[in-house]
């Protein structure tokens, strides 16, 4: 997911209903006002789902009980803060009996050069994209646990596998998201519980919105290096929102869900190309890796 001009898209008639006779899955769904997080939101209740969804101004998210009455809960939810977050995931699960998807979604950008972002700029970050959604799945855990099941969803991004200049933080925030989930995979599978970690391309969404952007104090330094940065993503293919749904219901609905789920056709030779580049780096460096082991003890 990268920086996009501002652009809205809600979800059509796009994903699959559930098969015929299947138990309406319930979600709880962070960021549900803008971007991914409003599509899906949206696509779940289209097709027949229950959604609680959350956003930290409630008012964004209000339309959605007049449209989709009870099969909607709206709870304003900051997930920087946690005594909110575990207050709204038990109040979501008390309202709808259980919850099958916990989707953690919330997050934005912070633009700005190693170098000229502030200590403060990436810590608020962190609190959001990392923090926020270590909150939630702390607070569903028990909840899941006591149900024997459930499916943790989180919205990384292609750049947490490869990296872009100028939104360097925002990508290690991604890279961090990867490895929480991952080994979160592996400590809560016995317990019924599966993980999966979507992972969008370059998407046409409000991710490119001031809601989603901060930008760090520049340096004239690096006018020119950003101008040509950002001169390149405006040409940047992007993807449809509205035709993402189904990729996350086939997800959902699978017996056997993927760790990790790319959206758009960009995204694999993008990773293909940078573990080609790691791996050629390493195997060309592995006679200094392997003296560096030393005797064995």
């Amino acid at each position: 997911m990268t920086p996009t001009t501002p652009q809205t898209h809600i979800a059509g008639e796009t994903g699959t209903a559930p098969a015929a006779g299947a138990t309406p899955k319930i979600w709880f769904i962070t960021g549900a006002s803008r971007g991914f997080g409003r599509v899906w939101t949206e696509a779940a209740l289209q097709r027949g789902d229950k959604v609680a969804a959350t956003a930290r101004q409630l008012d964004s998210i209000a339309d959605l009980t007049a449209t989709y009455g009870a099969n909607v809960l709206t709870l304003a939810l900051d997930v920087t803060n946690p005594a909110q977050v575990k207050t709204a995931v038990a109040q979501a699960h008390a309202h709808f009996g259980r919850l099958d998807i916990v989707l953690n979604n919330a997050g934005y950008s912070l633009v700005g050069t190693i170098e000229e972002a502030s200590l403060d700029e990436i810590r608020a970050m962190y609190e959001t994209n990392v923090f926020g959604a270590v909150a939630v799945i702390q607070a569903a855990l028990p909840l899941l646990r006591a149900q024997g099941s459930g499916h943790i969803l989180g919205t990384s991004s292609n750049l947490g596998h490869v990296t872009m200049p100028v939104i360097g933080y925002y990508c290690s925030t991604k890279w961090a998201f990867e490895a929480i989930h991952e080994s979160l995979a592996a400590e809560v599978a016995s317990f019924g519980i599966k993980v999966t970690i979507i992972e969008p391309g370059a998407y046409a969404t409000e991710f490119g919105s001031p809601e989603s952007l901060r930008f760090a104090a520049g340096l004239e330094v690096y006018n020119d290096f950003k101008d040509d940065f950002f001169t390149g993503l405006r040409g940047l293919e992007r993807g449809n929102p509205a035709a993402t749904p189904a990729a996350l219901f086939a997800a959902v609905d699978a017996a056997q869900p993927p760790l990790r789920l790319f959206l758009g056709s960009h995204n694999l030779p993008a990773v293909r190309a940078a573990y080609a580049e790691r791996l050629a780096t390493w195997e060309a460096w592995d006679g200094v890796a392997s003296a560096a082991q030393g005797a064995a003890n």
